[in-house]
């Protein structure tokens, strides 16, 4: 039987920043995740790294000043997948005051200290770049501000990928079926027979950390969640530029418009669920989403227009709030106080501070060892001049959108991916939309991707841009069954996309 000092139910990106922590501190590690990384709640956010502006309406000021010092970090540890993004704000009339806004981004941006984007400001009467988007009438005065994007599966995969590479087992398709205590260690049993033991469990089960609790570990437990749907249309473009925008809505909440490569990401819903499988989009949040952008921009968008949609159910710390809106965001950890081997369970969370997150677990599991993951890069962000130089040389034998795209997913891992390639012919067969040969047994061979959905929806996200007839060439490949419906119809959308 293999023994462990922790071992992590969950592949999200709680259970992958604990692992990765674990494994930093030298620890013994094994991650389980029944599907694939990131396959549920951690690829189905608004893709963004952010302090939450509104959470300071319900004063949750040390949640909004910790998300913002890891922004900071995220932008200096994986600068290739996270990167800075400026929102305008427009302020309408009948929601919130300009001077509530104005002194809410002043405090947004004094609770970052001396963080490296810059400060909120006026939108000047002559940025037409920012204003032509929106319809006259829709805004009597813009701010600006800043906080980042992310690519929030790889984020997970990234930080699972550097567990493994200092020692942890990453168990993806492997579901947790019980455990039981035996003295100082856990004896626990998976889907595949295999039996382990572990000195202490991590449940960051996500939406299922209740089930976990109360079915595979039989204990109880004294915190609750609350299940909040949030389900994202994307759309065709209705704005151009990099910039993204953040739009009251009369019922009191903010949606997002961000660019999404040749379109827009509208959300989010927030709604209450009875259970973690009803992950799947309404049309009754489809057209929420549409009339709260039609509200602000002169292109207007349809249910019809729908290019694809996803909804992840969130596992939120019931704190009492009335409305789903207003449920905490800020995570809850829970110490098992039993006798003999720990269990730590995790209760929300939000993605922009998970490696806070993990650094308070394995803290409250009294694991020694460096706590560096607050400087160290993830794999492929140490980059550096030298790099850059050689994404510049690598533009002159392929397509610069191809290395753009490349460097942006893997950064310096790049150079691991393409070897010696230099032209396109050297990239080996094409899948379709810069899919390449090369690239898919990368991700096979060190991402832990095992079929083209894990490929097309949560590695690269070239799902949007590719026929079924190349999806199913990807698929035959891999020798699965092909990507679900749900990545290749318009409109389809669960959690796990």
């Amino acid at each position: 039987m293999d023994s462990f000092d922790l071992l992590v139910i969950g592949g999200g990106i709680n259970g992958a920043a604990i692992a990765r922590d674990a494994a930093v501190r030298e620890a013994k590690v094994l991650l389980v995740e029944k599907d694939d990384l990131a396959s549920h709640t951690s690829s189905a956010s608004s893709k963004l790294i952010h302090g939450g502006l509104r959470y300071l309406e319900y004063y949750e000021f040390r949640l909004v000043r910790e998300a913002l010092q890891e922004r900071e970090i995220l932008l200096r540890t994986a600068p290739h997948i996270v990167r800075p993004l400026r929102f305008v704000l427009p302020q309408t009339q009948g929601m919130r005051p300009w001077w509530l806004l104005r002194a809410g981004l002043l405090l947004y941006d004094l609770l970052a200290l001396r963080g490296s984007l810059s400060w909120a400001r006026s939108v000047g009467r002559n940025e037409s770049a920012l204003r032509e988007p929106l319809k006259d009438g829709s805004a009597r005065r813009l701010l600006s501000y800043w906080d980042a994007w992310v690519d929030d599966a790889r984020l997970v995969v990234l930080n699972a990928m550097d567990a493994a590479e200092r020692g942890a087992e990453i168990a993806t398709r492997t579901k947790f079926v019980s455990a039981r205590r035996e003295g100082e260690y856990w004896h626990a049993l998976l889907a595949d027979g295999r039996q382990v033991r572990a000195k202490a469990i991590v449940n960051a089960a996500g939406p299922w950390v209740a089930d976990v609790l109360k079915r595979q570990l039989r204990e109880g437990s004294a915190s609750k969640i609350r299940l909040i749907k949030g389900s994202h249309i994307v759309v065709p473009r209705l704005s151009e530029g990099d910039h993204a925008y953040i739009l009251q809505q009369p019922d009191g909440r903010v949606v997002f418009a961000i660019p999404y490569g040749d379109f827009t990401l509208v959300g989010t819903t927030d709604i209450q669920v009875a259970a973690p499988g009803d992950a799947c989009i309404s049309p009754e949040e489809v057209r929420y989403l549409c009339d709260a952008a039609n509200r602000y921009f002169v292109r207007q968008t349809e249910p019809d227009d729908l290019v694809w949609s996803y909804s992840g159910v969130r596992a939120l710390h019931d704190d009492g709030a009335a409305e789903a809106k207003a449920v905490t965001r800020d995570y809850h950890l829970e110490l098992d106080q039993d006798p003999g081997a720990k269990l730590l369970s995790v209760f929300g969370g939000k993605i922009t501070t998970a490696r806070a997150l993990a650094e308070e677990a394995l803290d409250m599991l009294d694991m020694e060892g460096r706590r560096s993951t607050r400087v160290a890069p993830l794999p492929g962000g140490d980059l550096t001049p030298p790099f850059l130089a050689y994404l510049d040389q690598l533009r002159d034998g392929l397509d610069p959108a191809l290395v753009e795209r490349l460097g942006r997913a893997y950064g310096t891992r790049l150079r691991d991916l393409l070897g010696d390639a230099a032209t396109r012919s050297d990239l080996g067969r094409h899948f379709g939309a810069g899919l390449y040969e090369r690239e898919v047994n990368y991700l096979v061979e060190h991402e832990i991707a095992r079929s083209a959905e894990d490929i097309l929806w949560r590695r690269t996200k070239l799902g949007l841009a590719m026929t079924e007839t190349e999806q199913k060439r990807l698929a035959d490949y891999l020798g699965d069954q092909g990507p679900s419906c749900n990545g290749s119809v318009p409109g389809a959308g669960t959690s796990s996309i």
